[in-house]
């Protein structure tokens, strides 16, 4: 069975590579200045916290999970969606009508792990208003982008290391420029623990449980038959606001440990090859459409996005053929969802499924996959 994500296992906890090594190493190399936390979220927060001030207002793109306006409200700011392009980029006429004289920040967003289109008008329009650019990178770890690191392009910039590597938890906060650095107000909850605690042994755990049953399959389809739910339930994962309260915790010990022995080009060369194998296997299917029509050098992806004619039926037909980790993305806000203004973004998360392309998936386990597609 194919996860959405990687899953902790020995070849995580051990290093079995050569060279240079360590996520660390690698955002030292790219970045001017950054800070871990355990949540992208809370990071963004503190990135915010020393450069701007309650009442004022931050835009944002319509199309982003509901829980990422909770930070800014937490800071006393009204956030603003301003809508996004088939393309993802921003429909920038939409932009400059919601942007105004008490509009502190823009953010633009780094999708599945590719550059933000559109990106450079977008830049200047918000230099045009003398605003902060927030670069919202949570899918892109290690994507570099004509030799610079997504999530470095604005004043300050967030990723996720979680929805890259099989951690507990893990993001990190990119200060840009001078002003950010020295403005910059962590909280108590900036760095990382001091020890591993109950919950890295919870995940430990979590993760074997995780490992034996992705491994037979028998047990595994006997589990998920018995927990079913029906078409229209999802689990019960809390609202936006719990979600962001419960990413209030440092970086795990556990994250760090592995960020240590874990090699950035061989997790990015790994999701390249599955992205592509993907890409191969399925390119003949008229119900499909890939949202990226090339994998530029230096993009680390962290799915393969597709436009489907049915995502249900197609995420139900992955699921029985031994893909059962394709989602739906994002879970879009109310406020996006009853304004028929948003049309753009609530038929891109209707319609687009996203395709596990992680370094713990062989390409050989991706064809078996697709033929039994094609069956």
């Amino acid at each position: 069975m194919i996860s959405a994500g990687p899953s902790l296992s020995i070849r995580s906890l051990s290093r079995h590579h050569s060279g240079p090594t360590g996520v660390e190493s690698f955002l030292e190399e790219y970045a001017a200045a950054y800070t871990f936390y355990g949540a992208g979220k809370v990071a963004l927060r503190d990135g915010l916290a020393g450069l701007v001030e309650p009442g004022q207002n931050v835009l944002l793109p319509a199309y982003l999970p509901d829980a990422v306006v909770e930070p800014f409200q937490e800071l006393g700011l009204e956030p603003r969606y301003y809508r996004v392009e088939p393309s993802f980029a921003p429909d920038l006429a939409d932009v400059e009508q919601r942007i105004d004289a008490n509009t502190a920040a823009v953010m633009s967003v780094n999708y599945f792990g590719f550059p933000q289109p559109g990106l450079e008008e977008l830049q200047q329009l918000i230099e045009d208003y003398n605003c902060y650019h927030i670069d919202d990178n949570a899918h892109a770890p290690l994507s570099i982008d004509n030799g610079t690191l997504l999530g470095t392009r604005g004043h300050i910039g967030i990723t996720s290391l979680w929805k890259l590597l099989p951690v507990p938890n893990g993001a990190v906060l990119f200060h840009n420029d001078a002003e950010t650095i020295e403005n910059f107000q962590p909280s108590p909850i900036a760095g990382v623990r001091e020890s591993v605690d109950v919950s890295d042994c919870q995940f430990i755990v979590k993760s074997v449980i995780q490992n034996l049953l992705d491994g037979n399959g028998m047990i595994r389809e006997s589990l998920d038959s018995m927990f079913a739910l029906d078409d229209d339930e999802t689990p019960a994962v809390g609202g936006p606001h719990k979600r962001y309260e419960d990413g209030k915790r440092m970086m795990s010990r556990l994250t760090e440990h592995i960020l240590e022995e874990s090699n950035p080009d061989e997790i990015r060369n790994r999701r390249r090859t599955n992205y592509r194998t993907w890409q191969r296997l399925l390119n003949d299917r008229d119900d499909l459409e890939f949202v990226y029509d090339s994998l530029p050098h230096g993009i680390c992806p962290q799915a393969l996005p597709v436009r489907a004619e049915e995502p249900k039926k197609l995420m139900a037909a992955l699921q029985r053929c031994g893909a059962g980790g394709a989602y739906n993305w994002p879970r879009l806000s109310t406020t996006v969802l009853e304004n028929p203004t948003y049309e753009t973004a609530t038929r891109l998360s209707k319609e687009i499924v996203a395709l596990p392309v992680h370094q713990h998936v062989d390409a050989s386990t991706i064809e078996a996959v697709a033929m039994r597609l094609r069956h």
